[in-house]
């Protein structure tokens, strides 16, 4: 029995620990403002959330202030079999993404410090009982949340700089998968946390007049670690248990670099429009490698004592554009849209990340309830364009530990959220 397929599911073990931006593993939510706008942000020194999107605009905002926001993750994903048959359905699974900014330093002054807890990544996949792809992946959770301290300083009125210490202060996954046996179906679970990691966010943001602005960004490479992760085996006959000796696994995601260029366009008081372009090093990730152990040992689960998953990922881009209407001082309207390239190559998909192109719809609104506290709305609708891979790309590309057939994603995300300025 091969176990080549035990953890093909790991290339989302530690999503939830990515700082990446382009297609894969893809949640980008960084507030509410910035989500009805289509994403932008780079370029514009709007709110709170500079600090994730470009440090080095936080100095422009001259406010001191808190926001706080909430989406929710609502996924249908539908599977059919490369020879036909019935059409799989994902059952209906939620998340809650959340994001806290808040950033303090003199109202007159150059220099501001801000703090930020996020969570960028995370989801929830839970795949019909009996589908052709159990014995890739039947369930997987993820669940991570970043911490960043920042600081930006203003050298002239046009020009600020800004950087961020990026770190993940906890990360979790729990997967399934069944085994398939000579007369009757196992189980195999894995639970494991990462490690704490670090990475750095650095930005410089630049306005020569009040009608345009131009920012640039970049979120390092983060290696994902869990060590001592715990593999549990069920269902396995007692003739076959000695093949499944390792009760711990450690395995190494590396998370690539991102860099971000935006620009903000403000043609008249009411209207500001932003463009932002994200490229993300995705051919770092070629292949994923799980190390099974039993007291610090390496130990045979299934056919070895490791599991490798080829991935070969490709860099990718994603296009933003998004806008914002003041209808008052209290109304504001946005729309956006994005067109988000995959890293996935052909034959390389896998269940727990079904990708491919995305395009983006998005809209919000903001309402200043005084003049100090507001409150904003926002939507997102993603549709991931069809993706099928066949027998023979799996067979070419050695790729042969996943599932052939035809994937059909969308994910919708409302999301609320309330900022104070001070």
């Amino acid at each position: 029995m091969k176990v080549k397929t035990l953890l093909l599911a790991g290339g989302a073990i530690l999503v939830g620990a990515s700082s990446a931006n382009a297609g894969g593993f893809q949640v980008y939510l960084p507030s509410q403002q910035s989500i009805g706008m289509g994403g932008v942000g780079v370029g514009l020194s709007m709110e709170q959330a500079a600090q994730f999107m470009n440090p080095g605009a936080m100095a422009m905002l001259r406010q001191n202030g808190v926001q706080v926001g909430v989406s929710a993750t609502f996924a249908r994903l539908a599977f059919r079999p490369i020879a036909g048959g019935e059409q799989r359905q994902l059952e209906n699974t939620t998340v809650t993404p959340f994001n806290l900014y808040a950033s303090f330093g003199p109202k007159e002054g150059k220099f501001r410090a801000g703090i930020s807890v996020y969570t960028p990544y995370g989801s929830t996949l839970k795949y019909e009982d009996g589908w052709e792809g159990r014995f890739a992946l039947s369930e997987i959770t993820l669940r991570a949340i970043y911490v960043q301290p920042t600081v930006s300083y203003a050298l002239t009125d046009q020009l600020s700089v800004g950087a961020g210490l990026m770190i993940l202060t906890t990360g979790s996954v729990n997967l399934q998968r069944v085994v398939p046996l000579p007369s009757a179906e196992g189980k195999i679970e894995l639970d494991g946390k990462t490690k704490t990691g670090f990475g750095v966010n650095a930005g410089i943001f630049f306005k020569p007049s009040d009608k345009l602005s131009v920012g640039l960004s970049y979120r390092s490479k983060i290696d994902a670690k869990v060590r001592g992760g715990d593999v549990t085996v069920s269902g396995i006959t007692p003739a076959l248990q000695g093949r499944f000796v390792g009760d711990k696994f450690d395995a190494t995601l590396p998370l690539p670099a991102t860099f971000n260029v935006g620009l903000g366009i403000m043609p008249t008081d009411k209207l500001t429009i932003g463009l932002d372009v994200n490229f993300t090093q995705w051919s770092e990730y070629r292949s994923l490698r799980f190390d099974f152990k039993k007291d610090g040992a390496p130990a045979q689960v299934g056919a070895g004592t490791f599991s490798e998953s080829k991935r070969s990922y490709e860099d990718a881009l994603t296009f933003r554009v998004g806008g914002q209407y003041k209808v008052n001082d209290k109304l504001a309207l946005r729309l956006g849209g994005a067109y988000d390239m995959t890293p996935v190559k052909d034959g390389y998909v896998t269940p727990e990340t079904p990708d491919n192109n995305r395009i983006i719809a998005t809209a919000g609104v903001g309402y200043n309830i005084t003049e100090n506290f507001g409150v904003d709305a926002s939507f997102m609708f993603q549709a991931i364009l069809k993706r099928t891979q066949t027998e023979a790309d799996l067979l070419n590309n050695g790729t042969t530990d996943r599932v052939a057939g035809t994937y059909r994603t969308n994910v919708s995300i409302p999301g609320i959220g309330l900022r104070y300025n001070f």
